[in-house]
């Protein structure tokens, strides 16, 4: 799509937990878009989505949205059905990526290293260590490390979270072996690996958490990553293989743990694939776009013109 009169709603909002930081991927996205010369509907999508979009009649629809509903096939779904263009990746690969344990099913067999982790239901999780502890105990279909939690060596029992009454994440949750070691990330667009980003939480821990993510100062990256050239490659030829193994389309994230501690295994392992990563201030495929000499204009307009159906 070339048209710069082409009228783009951004889907923003929605419904998942991951609101807030959606809401502020659609306002940049859009504030974009309309600075490349689009015309521009900012869409906060609720359950009446279906009756919007045939009132707004836009000509594609820009996904903005994250977490369930927007990025787990079921937004794209309906957009299918309604036969409009729509960004980032198609129903299935969505899906996939989404849960976390079925893509690696599929990473698996694309020679894709990932984490041994299981399954289990949120009562087996919370009565006692269902593998050797060090590991993390996430919901296999959130984003943005809601929900995670990292059990240490000297933890006697698990976190007592899992008993509240309060619990909204579900009874499934995946029990993963802690990866130590580096945070990497890798983007691709197309069929094109970006550059490396090491990820480091500004606090000194860890673990890239929520507001690591999106806090401003929450975390420094460091583009390019000092890695030595073969592992650099090595992160961006994985990322592209995880992209083509799921089906993804567009532009999608790839996360790496990389443990190069002097005890360490070595080993680089792919925690997940993002089909709809952030476009705050502070998100990272921004940046690596950036990188590769792509401003943000740029960027939302190439994602644009990629939109189509049947993805």
């Amino acid at each position: 799509m070339t048209d710069k009169q082409t009228h783009v709603a951004v889907l923003m909002g929605g419904l998942s937990s991951e609101r807030e930081v959606s809401l502020n991927s659609g306002k940049a996205c859009a504030k974009a878009l309309e600075g490349e010369g689009y015309k521009v509907t900012k869409l906060d999508v609720g359950r009446d989505v279906a009756a919007r979009l045939a009132e707004i009649a836009p000509d594609v629809c820009f996904n903005a949205l994250h977490g369930r509903w927007g990025e787990d096939g079921c937004i794209q779904g309906l957009l299918e059905t309604m036969g409009i263009p729509y960004t980032h990746s198609g129903v299935l690969a969505s899906a996939l990526a989404m849960h976390k344990e079925r893509a690696k099913a599929v990473l698996r067999e694309a020679d894709v290293p990932v984490a041994v982790s299981r399954v289990v239901s949120r009562a087996e999780a919370a009565k006692g260590h269902v593998i050797a502890p060090p590991y993390v105990i996430k919901p296999p279909a959130e984003g943005s490390s809601v929900g995670v939690y990292i059990v240490r060596e000297d933890q006697e029992h698990p976190p007592q979270e899992l008993n509240s009454a309060d619990w909204a994440l579900g009874d499934e949750l995946m029990v993963e072996r802690f990866i130590p070691g580096r945070e990497l990330t890798c983007a691709v667009m197309g069929e094109e690996a970006l550059g490396v980003i090491e990820i480091r939480p500004a606090d000194g821990l860890a673990f890239y958490d929520y507001e690591s993510k999106y806090a401003p100062g929450g975390s420094i990256h460091v583009l390019p990553a000092p890695l030595k050239p073969n592992v650099y490659q090595l992160v961006q030829k994985l990322s592209l293989a995880a992209h083509r193994a799921l089906g993804c389309r567009g532009v999608s994230r790839t996360d790496f743990r990389f443990d190069d501690r002097p005890e360490g295994t070595g080993e680089l392992i792919c925690l997940e694939i993002n089909t709809q990563p952030g476009m705050t201030s502070t998100s990272l495929v921004p940046e690596l776009a950036a990188y590769g000499g792509r401003s943000f204009g740029e960027l939302v307009r190439w994602i644009v013109e990629d939109a189509s159906c049947n993805r």
